[in-house]
């Protein structure tokens, strides 16, 4: 129970974040990702916040031995570039520019009622599910 209540607290803080930050707003993504047109930089400094967090905090955090909610941490541990990381990158990228959402801010976009994200949010569990399919075919894994 405690682990389910932190998970839903960090996820509503994170989700809240995401819409003062101007990440539910595909007008705004679509701006940002228009470097060679009307392009908004304002997204730059959302990145920028959350990589100061990170370089602060994680230090701090990984000399625990363990997570505050698990037994062991849960670091990949691979550096490999293969292929199906480049393709995973591409795909992102084009639904994300396509959209305007990358699937968190869709996820907290659900919250507006409006068509759009419900759209996106059907169409990407559609796309996990045709994976899963065709990776059982093809073994992408390795």
């Amino acid at each position: 129970m405690k682990s389910a209540l932190t998970s839903f607290l960090v996820g509503f803080i994170f989700a809240i974040g995401l819409g003062i930050a101007g990440m539910t707003q595909p007008a705004k993504i679509i701006g940002f990702l228009d470097v060679f047109g009307a392009w908004d930089p304002t997204l730059v400094f959302v990145m920028l916040g959350a990589i100061a967090v990170h370089l602060v905090t994680y230090k701090f955090i990984r000399k625990k031995k363990t997570p505050l909610l698990s037994k062991a941490w849960h670091v990949p541990t691979s550096r490999d570039i293969t292929p199906s990381l480049i393709s995973g990158s591409v795909l992102f990228g084009i639904g994300w520019a396509l959209g305007g959402y990358c699937p968190g801010p869709a996820i907290t976009s659900l919250a507006s009622l409006q068509l759009r994200p419900l759209i996106f949010v059907i169409s990407m569990i559609f796309g996990m599910l045709v994976f899963r399919l065709v990776d059982k075919k093809l073994n992408f894994k390795k």
